[in-house]
């Protein structure tokens, strides 16, 4: 008797994980036996064990969807964080501005910003990356290319005949990111310019 019950428990786990899995409830497929493990360590009630459940496999749902939207988002890496820019560095920079640009309000605005200097080095590519990856933790959908990337894919829509596919890739993001987009970054070679304009 003690076999069959051994044996029906097994089978009801694999069909628990089997239906987690259905459901995508991948955290929960891999840690409920651990889960059930600290309930009965606590003595938890049925409501609160549910809702720890419910709320740890919303956190990694969400924790994977930020993982996919820095992955489809193209950033470089390493990734760079706001936390880690040097303000001191650049003392005339307007640090409120840039910590008010963190809030991303401008992308509910739909409104564009724009990191201009006379110099390379200064730090633009930083903080626009760091706002872009900000995006992504915040559930926006992020695209990065550099100014030269850009152009050369349209041209090659244009030549390919794939443009109105192409144009999709940088108009469906909530935040498009634009790099690189100096006289000498995009022209290295002037000769052999081409627009799709």
């Amino acid at each position: 008797m003690r076999g069959n019950s051994k044996s029906n428990t097994r089978q009801q786990q694999e069909q628990f994980i089997e239906g987690c899995r259905y459901l995508g409830l991948k955290l929960l497929a891999e840690e409920y036996q651990q889960m059930v493990d600290r309930a009965n360590e606590g003595s938890v009630g049925y409501y609160e064990f549910i809702n720890n459940i419910v709320h740890a496999e919303a956190a990694a749902k969400r924790q994977r969807r930020i993982e996919s939207l820095i992955k489809s988002s193209r950033l470089p890496q390493p990734l760079k964080m706001l936390a880690d820019f040097d303000f001191d560095f650049q003392p005339k920079l307007n640090r409120r501005l840039i910590m008010d640009l963190a809030s991303l309000q401008f992308i509910e605005k739909n409104e564009s910003i724009l990191f201009t200097s006379k110099m390379n080095g200064v730090g633009k590519s930083h903080i626009a990356r760091s706002l872009a990856l900000i995006a992504c933790q915040r559930g926006y959908k992020t695209y990065y290319t550099t100014c030269s990337d850009l152009i050369n894919d349209l041209n090659a829509g244009v030549y390919e005949k794939t443009l109105e596919k192409r144009m999709r890739k940088y108009t469906n993001p909530d935040l498009l990111m634009i790099d690189e987009m100096g006289h000498d970054r995009l022209y290295p070679n002037k000769n052999k310019i081409q627009t799709f304009l």
